[in-house]
């Protein structure tokens, strides 16, 4: 069983913005190379930190609104949620230590 959280356009809402912890939510598509190379990555710090921050994947090809209400311009694309708001993004393969710098006030 995955940690990651599936979301979609009709559940970004309550999944992502009414969270009461931080969010990072992955924006992927299947035929990208660095978003499979980041789905261990996100897996391994989902079980790690599971209760403390959700970690979220949205399939862009699915689901082409969020990401384009969200200004999601390339993939992979990850953003950080707290409270409802975009606390950070950032575009591009990361490593372990990147993404948990980026988490490192959320933790």
């Amino acid at each position: 069983m995955t940690a990651v959280v599936e979301v979609t356009d009709s559940t970004f809402d309550p999944v992502v913005l009414r969270s009461d912890r931080p969010v990072l939510v992955d924006y992927w598509a299947d035929w990208c190379a660095p978003c499979r190379q980041l789905d261990p990555i996100l897996e391994e710090l989902a079980a790690e930190h599971s209760g403390r921050v959700t970690f979220a994947r949205l399939d862009a090809n699915a689901n082409p609104v969020t990401p384009a209400e969200r200004q999601v311009l390339g993939l992979p694309t990850l953003q950080l949620w707290v409270g409802g708001e975009l606390v950070t993004q950032v575009r591009g393969s990361k490593t372990k230590a990147q993404l948990l710098a980026l988490l490192a006030d959320h933790l």
